[in-house]
């Protein structure tokens, strides 16, 4: 450890924000990263425990200890090489992972953890602006080719390790750019799409094709894959959002998240009104909104809408208020349900939970209302509370429940391969291959809506399972 004695002689700090009333007149990140010589204190902090219960918490198993030393050293080279080897795309997980790792930190015994996630996210912007980061081109090409299908986190990471291996990759996104949620789900508030776009720009360097408005299963046949790549690779996400099945429901002024993000997003890259919304503009601008749904999209929503003018905004969780703090003695280090408060929230949000959305009240044909009703949960049951019926203002509803799985229709219709009992690709995390022959699958597709650090791994551990399946060994990490 660089300090024997740095977490008693330095406070936790962490990164701060912009001011609410000055950030939400923009659509750029407002995060102000700490200088350096508080971010060395902060890296001193680190306790380099005989059991580092940080890897616990982190799915790519970040060598967290080891550049934390690095960067009290000032070695922020090393760091970044370091950081490197277990993840492909740390900008990206360094501004919108949640850092379980720094739940799992010893220090948060005591409510303290590392600032881990701020020092990731200063090791890899020191790396761009110092150009250290550059192409890995392979030495040799194995003759091989593999096609993967998505460009979100899992397919980006399994196509840069595979090409790395010196295998000839394709990338086929559906979309009009790559990125998947990365580029149309998160806001670029909290992620600018500029850090996607010099990834793809080293990745096609590293010998990647992009191949954008190429939906498998629709303008590409999947057969015409399979008799052209040696391998496929599943990576197109869980995009099936959940529906709210309640009357009222089918009105124009109820839409899903997704919809409401991506036309945003599309907003900021440049796009014409015409482009960005197929259905119809859709904007909160002065209207009253609702958003069902108290996860991260629900965040989202809430930030997007603020910057959009909405009149006023408020968001519905089914389930009961968490509680402010965690029990340390139950829960650590292990991710803990507590209550979390955005900085889209701090932007401004009425929020309400253990909350059911009975009916969409319409007036002339459009939204004006949400009719709910309030909830206990008893024995893992929701019930409903009796007389606790009420009426919420809304001209906006958002539909951010989460997701089931991955579409069913065009690439998995055409695939062909298995699913499992909750609808998800069928796929273990050893070999990652599905029922049919040199067909494997990651990421969300596999495992269910989950973390952009969770598809990183599974991209990356897919692309060790492909390059041995076509190799009969692989030197490529785990």
């Amino acid at each position: 450890m660089g300090k024997d004695t740095g977490f008693l002689e330095f406070e936790r700090e962490d990164r701060g924000y912009a001011d609410p009333a000055e950030r939400v007149a923009h659509y750029k990140e407002f995060v102000v990263p700490l200088p350096e010589d508080k971010l060395r204190n902060q890296a001193a902090r680190c306790m380099n425990c005989g059991i580092p219960y940080c890897h616990t918490g982190c799915p790519v198993n970040n060598l967290i200890p080891d550049w934390n030393h690095l960067v009290y050293e000032a070695d922020w080279k090393r760091a970044l090489d370091t950081l490197h080897s277990t993840n492909n795309f740390p900008e990206f997980t360094g501004r919108v992972c949640p850092a379980p790792c720094e739940a799992a930190c010893t220090l948060n015994i005591v409510d303290s953890p590392v600032t881990i996630k701020s020092i990731e996210c200063a090791i890899v912007d020191r790396g761009w602006q110092e150009g250290w980061i550059k192409p890995h081109v392979p030495e040799k090409p194995t003759g091989k080719s593999v096609a993967v299908i998505g460009s979100g986190p899992a397919g980006l990471a399994c196509a840069q390790q595979l090409a790395r291996a010196g295998h000839a990759v394709t990338v086929f996104e559906k979309a009009d750019r790559i990125g998947g949620l990365l580029r149309y789900g998160i806001p670029d508030f909290k992620m600018e799409k500029h850090l996607i776009n010099r990834r793809a720009v080293q990745m096609e360097a590293e010998g990647v094709q992009f191949r954008t408005n190429s939906e498998v299963g629709v303008e590409v046949s999947f057969s015409a894959l399979k008799e052209n790549f040696d391998a496929i690779v599943l990576a197109g996400g869980a995009e099936e959002a959940r529906q709210l099945d309640i009357p009222g429901a089918e009105l124009p002024g109820v839409r899903l998240a997704m919809e409401f993000l991506t036309q945003q997003n599309k907003r900021n890259a440049g796009d014409d009104e015409v482009r960005a919304a197929p259905r119809g503009s859709l904007t909160a601008t002065g209207k009253h909104v609702i958003v069902i749904g108290g996860g991260d999209t629900g965040s989202d929503c809430v930030g997007t809408s603020n910057r959009q003018g909405a009149a006023s905004v408020t968001q519905l969780e089914i389930m009961p208020k968490p509680p402010v703090k965690e029990d340390k003695a139950l829960t650590w280090p292990d991710w803990p349900l507590k209550l979390r408060t955005s900085s889209s929230h701090q932007e401004g949000a009425e929020r309400d939970w253990a909350v059911l959305a009975k009916r969409v009240v319409a007036e002339n044909g459009e939204v004006a209302g949400l009719e709910c009703v309030r909830v206990e949960w008893r024995d893992g049951r929701m019930h409903e509370i009796a007389g606790s019926e009420f009426t919420l203002r809304a001209d906006l509803i958002l539909l951010a429940m989460g997701f089931t799985g991955p579409k069913r229709r065009g690439l998995l219709d055409r695939a062909g391969v298995e699913l499992d009992a909750r609808g998800n690709v069928a796929a273990d995390t050893q070999s990652y291959a599905t029922s049919e022959p040199n067909v494997f699958a990651c990421g969300d597709m596999r495992r269910g809506q989950s973390l952009v650090v969770w598809a990183i791994r599974e991209g990356r551990q897919a692309a060790r399972a492909v390059d041995e399946a076509l190799m009969g060994a692989s030197e490529l990490p785990r």
